[in-house]
């Protein structure tokens, strides 16, 4: 797919997606939601990968669903037929799922305004980097619409019920400092300092750890969020050192320990990721996107 809506590109183990309409603020398009699927696949298949970067081109994040339909932009009824509209999914859901199933640790980079589905995809990402002037906003209720994007999920699981409430009822814009303060964001930075300070978590994780052991430990904490018991993980946790602990990885990493010298982990996540999640066939495992 020749991408139009975003730009993808690598450079030293980190693949940057950025958001690519910076004459529409970013908003989101259908297109943009198929380009977005597309190069998370990309980036998943890419052994060079080691962390995945998105951002926004120009001044905003991304502004939200782009509204040039106008009144109908939300009526979804009115562009497909019935047995389409009993299938429907939401777009923006379909993209924070295949973020939720990434490989790669996943940055926001927030260089600018991010309202509506410019917020919402932001939540299944692992770290969360605004800069100062940024703005973030849940405004479905000021459009006459309901949170979407799976974020009824995600929001509470980040940031506890009640700032999740405020935030959602009220519709109303939030500055950094405020969603920092509240645990939306990890950091807050001048302008000048986004991209090295995303880079920089990049970096850390790339440089120092194991492919393999990166993808499942955080396909391990995303997914124990909705356990019901702690033996839900400790099933999961008992396959997943089992299984990484024979792994070449594991050896090189004792090894170059007690060497005192760096790590040269060789295990890919394309080939060597074992599967430790019991219920296979659960729908938040095999559902497609």
């Amino acid at each position: 797919m020749k991408f139009k809506d975003i730009a993808y590109e690598t450079s030293g183990g980190i693949a940057t997606i950025t958001l690519n309409r910076p004459q529409k603020l970013n908003a989101f398009t259908f297109r943009m939601r198929d380009e977005l699927l597309e190069a998370f696949d990309r980036a998943d298949a890419d052994d060079g990968v080691r962390a995945i970067v998105v951002t926004g081109a120009g001044r905003a994040f991304c502004a939200g669903a782009d509204l040039s339909s106008g009144g109908k932009t939300f009526d979804y009824a009115a562009r497909v037929n019935e047995a389409q509209m009993a299938s429907h999914r939401d777009g923006g859901g379909r993209v924070t799922l295949r973020i939720f199933k990434a490989l790669k640790p996943v940055i926001a980079a927030i260089n600018g305004p991010a309202v509506g589905i410019g917020a919402t995809m932001t939540l299944p990402m692992d770290y969360r980097i605004g800069v100062e002037q940024a703005r973030l906003g849940f405004v479905f209720t000021r459009r006459g619409i309901v949170p979407e994007a799976c974020s009824t999920w995600f929001l509470p699981r980040i940031v506890g019920i009640n700032q999740a409430l405020d935030w959602v009822l009220s519709g109303r814009l939030i500055s950094a400092r405020e969603a920092f303060e509240g645990g939306l964001l990890q950091h807050v930075c001048a302008p000048g300092n986004l991209e090295q300070s995303a880079h920089r978590v990049a970096e850390e994780i790339a440089e120092n750890t194991s492919a393999v052991s990166v993808a499942l430990a955080r396909q391990m904490l995303w997914r124990m969020l909705g356990a019901v018991h702690p033996m839900q993980a400790h099933l999961v946790e008992s396959r997943a050192i089992y299984a990484t602990g024979r792994s070449n990885d594991a050896r090189e990493g004792i090894t170059s320990f007690l060497e005192k010298r760096p790590a040269r982990f060789s295990d890919r996540p394309s080939a060597d990721l074992p599967n430790v999640f019991p219920g296979e066939q659960e729908l938040w495992w095999k559902s497609d996107q």
